[in-house]
């Protein structure tokens, strides 16, 4: 089946392919040019595979969290394509996707995305299982919650995501060094991971479904206050 997977999250955009002819990938550092370069960069790798948008069966995109900007955006485009050519989109929690590579990592796996205002979007993983619930949390309510879940109190934890570096260096206060490292490949975009899961759950989301926030937008939050 061929699948188109959008990851637009966070600052680094990617969109992978999956058809005939094997997985085709692209990847930008794109800040705040998803708008710009998403559709672009899909048109690009549907024309080196040699099919065209009408040949896809399967849109995947990030549910959430993330950038709200970045969510609408990835969404609105996989929504989109979904509703028109009347194939199912999988809606992937952006967590989950995040933790999938570090299924086989011996301790914890923490995805973190900077969320601002000194917390972090993040959860707690072990042998591709979550942990917690899906937190909108400071360096010391994760610290908390790596505290209670591990098995034992050297029990590693790795961190990834676009935010695994700001993370590491607010957590080391509370960690011997060692103990807490950070994944080398933390700064990527997550489309081919989409695909993976997206061909293990057709439906993980609904046409019809929104992304999922863990907090208001600041427009929401000013709203409120002048209302």
């Amino acid at each position: 089946m061929n699948t188109l997977a959008l990851d637009t999250a966070d600052q680094v955009l990617s969109v992978a392919l999956a058809s005939e002819t094997g997985i085709s990938y692209a990847e930008l550092d794109a800040h705040n040019r998803h708008s710009e370069l998403l559709m672009q960069s899909a048109d690009a790798l549907c024309r080196t595979a040699g099919i065209k948008p009408a040949d896809l069966g399967l849109v995947a995109c990030m549910r959430g969290p993330g950038s709200f900007t970045g969510l609408r955006i990835g969404f609105s485009a996989a929504k989109g394509i979904a509703t028109a050519l009347k194939i199912p989109l999988a809606a992937v929690p952006t967590l989950d996707c995040l933790a999938y590579p570090l299924s086989a990592w011996q301790g914890i796996a923490l995805p973190a995305m900077d969320a601002k205002k000194g917390c972090f979007f993040a959860a707690l993983y072990r042998e591709g299982l979550r942990l917690t619930d899906y937190m909108d949390a400071s360096p010391q309510a994760l610290a908390d919650e790596i505290a209670k879940a591990r098995l034992f109190p050297s029990e590693r934890v790795i961190l990834t995501g676009c935010g695994a570096e700001m993370l590491h260096s607010r957590l080391a206060a509370y960690f011997p060094s060692g103990h807490i490292v950070v994944n080398p490949l933390a700064r990527k975009g997550h489309a081919k991971e989409l695909i993976e899961i997206a061909k293990d759950t057709i439906l993980y989301g609904e046409t019809n479904s929104e992304p999922v926030y863990l907090r208001k937008s600041d427009a929401e939050l000013n709203t409120g206050k002048n209302g």
